[in-house]
């Protein structure tokens, strides 16, 4: 398999972004998710695709690209979908299913096929769970930044509060990547990037 080299993945979210303002927003958010997972990393990193992990993270939103309309303006209640458009763009371009996944298997905690259902989410019936260690670490750094307006970094408290209104479960699963990956430092990419 090859991967992608972080030039061709830059080409590719311009080629995608509808605005200069949409490709700011969304890039610098995968490439903050990016630097998240590799500080996280240092606790796994004899087990885990490097190189897949930095492509999986530069690549997990490209799909929020495909909700934004011909002015500019970001489909915000079907956001939900942005995982498995960028699922689908990816694979319309040729790209591994095992780069296309980051796209669909970073939501949350992941969306199993209940959560679907029972939320009558606008995605295809099925399971969107991180299964590899590089999907779970990319999922994971994909908690600590928020594309908000404007963009913020999210602590492991906050994050912990926000999902609970989703039920225990998800509380429980972000608990145990917490214990599994541990916490990054957001203060130096708080500096770093100018967010608070």
């Amino acid at each position: 398999m090859v991967i992608p080299t972080d030039e061709q993945i830059r080409a590719l979210h311009e080629r995608c972004a509808s605005t200069e303002e949409a490709f700011e927003l969304v890039y610098t958010h995968c490439q903050i998710v990016c630097a998240v997972a590799e500080q996280l990393l240092d606790r796994h990193h004899s087990a885990v695709n490097v190189d897949l992990v930095r492509a999986g993270s530069l690549l997990h939103d490209i799909g929020v690209y495909r909700l934004y309309d011909a002015a500019g303006q970001l489909d915000h209640g079907s956001y939900v979908r942005h995982g498995v458009l960028g699922q689908e763009l990816l694979r319309d371009l040729g790209f591994p299913e095992l780069i296309s996944r980051f796209c669909s298997h970073h939501t949350g905690v992941g969306l199993t096929r209940e959560d679907v259902l029972r939320q009558r989410l606008p995605v295809p019936v099925g399971d969107y769970m991180a299964d590899t260690v590089e999907e779970q670490l990319v999922m994971y750094a994909d908690k600590f930044h928020s594309k908000t307006s404007p963009p913020t970094f999210v602590t492991t408290t906050s994050y912990a509060a926000g999902v609970r209104r989703f039920g225990a479960d998800k509380v429980a699963r972000f608990a145990a990547l917490v214990e599994k990956f541990g916490e990054p430092d957001l203060s130096r990419l708080s500096h770093h990037y100018q967010q608070r």
